[in-house]
């Protein structure tokens, strides 16, 4: 390794220990749980008082981070997902509950809490959780650093130290330039070193206090805290097959043989009673399992090979076979392999919707179209449904009618950029150029690319030029869009 002589050593150390400086005072415990190349919150040079500043700060967090990561767009996997956090988080202490879930595709154990109700899963967590009752412990924990407003405190505790800490490392800089000694070196390194052991002390105490208060969520919603060691005691025993490195949920998050104890002592306090299962937990985790599984081929033999044997799960094996038969398009076997699941359970959600897709891609639309829609007359604006209902439609060429299904979502789900994605194509194909264009903003907003929707915009204002109310909305989302630009973390 090439080494420096000193002098350039201090010349080039500088203004590299200078970004060290200012970055350090924008480190907050949430952004420490993600990747460090993940969006960072704010500034701490004010505390949010205000709940609708302090979402508005989430929302441009999280277009950050859907431009940088991967999102899952296994429908039927987020609605479970929203759901399960909607029960939770009536049952919690939110003052604030304005929620937004993000499904990331990932094979790695993590959940995180964005200040402003965003709350991420990775779909790998289905990987380590046995059951709904451990998801659901991880999912309120989460919750109780929203509730508890870790994050704004901790923004605080830094103010609270950053004047002693800016000027120790302002010293120590001094020091360096005017020496040239390893003396300001090690003023910075201690100085740093005093400051990164108080915020984990402060992040231990927020970890505790989480861990209390998701308990309480738990039993709020009528749910088994005797799950939350439970999934400790899982978490402990994966870190032994992962090597040197646990995953990102373990390292802001760290499992000890303490946590697990306090945790357990602390359900046992609770009554003993008997939780009923979701069975529709098992079929989600295959569908995460197929997702992570090197192809759908591997994942097809996976399933089988649990069939042919001991299996405590045979029903979430098969589905899950039949779903990697679809996604290989071998639609009669899968029709095969799902016939004994959907002829006993009809109305069961994820049957219902695999059926679907099946008809969908074997070409028999009509009797596909049927299904969804008597699907979507039990299920009004169900997510998954409508998708697979519009990718119908699509085929059948009835481009209008597809259109209408994913419009029908928008006043729930307009915050999802698959559905603006999927419009903007639908509409193309109806040959709505004004309308691609406006899809395609609204998808790029939500990703974060400001550029690109500002072009979007452009296109269709040039496009309603003779249209008034068009042009009119336009304008107005273009005054919009420079709001939230401005308001941007990049900005």
């Amino acid at each position: 390794m090439f080494l420096f002589p000193a002098q350039l050593q201090h010349r080039y150390l500088l203004p590299v220990l200078l970004a060290c400086l200012l970055a350090s005072t924008c480190l907050t415990a949430n952004a420490q749980q993600n990747n460090p190349l993940l969006p960072e919150l704010g500034d701490n040079t004010t505390a949010l008082a205000s709940n609708d500043e302090v979402y508005e700060l989430g929302q441009s967090w999280l277009r950050q981070f859907r431009a940088r990561v991967p999102e899952s767009q296994d429908a039927l996997m987020y609605a479970y997902l929203d759901n399960l956090l909607e029960n939770l988080s009536t049952s919690s202490a939110l003052e604030d509950k304005r929620l937004e879930l993000i499904v990331v595709k990932n094979p790695t154990l993590n959940a995180f809490a964005v200040p402003g109700g965003i709350v991420g899963v990775h779909n790998g967590i289905f990987l380590y959780a046995d059951d709904e009752q451990q998801l659901a412990g991880v999912l309120a924990h989460e919750l109780g650093h929203l509730s508890q407003r870790h994050w704004q405190r901790s923004v605080e505790e830094q103010q609270k130290n950053s004047i002693p800490t800016m000027a120790g490392m302002l010293a120590g800089l001094a020091l360096l330039a005017t020496s040239g000694s390893d003396a300001g070196m090690a003023a910075i390194m201690s100085t740093q070193a005093a400051n990164l052991e108080a915020r984990l002390r402060f992040s231990r105490d927020n970890e505790a206090e989480a861990d209390r208060v998701g308990m309480q969520t738990m039993v709020n919603a009528d749910m088994d805290p005797r799950a939350v060691p439970a999934m400790f005691e899982s978490m402990q025993r994966s870190t032994r097959y992962m090597g040197e490195r646990p995953p990102e949920f373990l390292l802001s998050h760290p499992v000890t043989e303490k946590r697990i104890s306090d945790s357990r002592n602390r359900a046992e306090q609770y009554p003993l009673k008997q939780y009923p299962e979701n069975p529709e937990y098992q079929l989600i985790k295959a569908r995460a399992r197929l997702s992570l599984a090197e192809n759908p081929s591997v994942a097809a033999r996976m399933f089988q090979n649990e069939l042919n044997g001991e299996n405590s799960q045979p029903e979430a094996s098969r589905y899950g076979l039949a779903l990697a038969q679809i996604a290989q398009r071998q639609f009669n076997d899968a029709e095969k392999t799902l016939k004994p699941l959907f002829d006993k359970s009809p109305d069961t959600l994820p049957y219902a919707l695999a059926q679907a897709d099946i008809l969908n891609g074997q070409g028999r639309y009509p009797q596909a179209l049927a299904l969804i829609e008597r699907v979507q007359a039990k299920n009004p604006r169900n997510y998954p449904a409508t998708l697979v209902s519009a990718n119908i439609l699509e085929n059948m060429k009835e481009y209008r009618k597809a259109i209408k299904q994913l419009e029908n979502l928008l006043p729930r789900y307009s915050n999802m950029p698959n559905v603006w994605y999927d419009l903007a194509e639908l509409r193309g194909l109806d040959g709505d150029t004004g309308g691609v264009h406006t899809a395609r903003a609204e998808y790029y907003i939500l990703n974060g690319v400001f550029d690109k929707a500002r072009q979007q915009l452009t296109y269709a204002l040039e496009f309603y030029a003779h249209d008034y109310m068009q042009s009119s909305r336009v304008k107005e989302r273009l005054r919009e869009l420079a709001v939230i630009e401005s308001q941007s973390l990049d900005g």
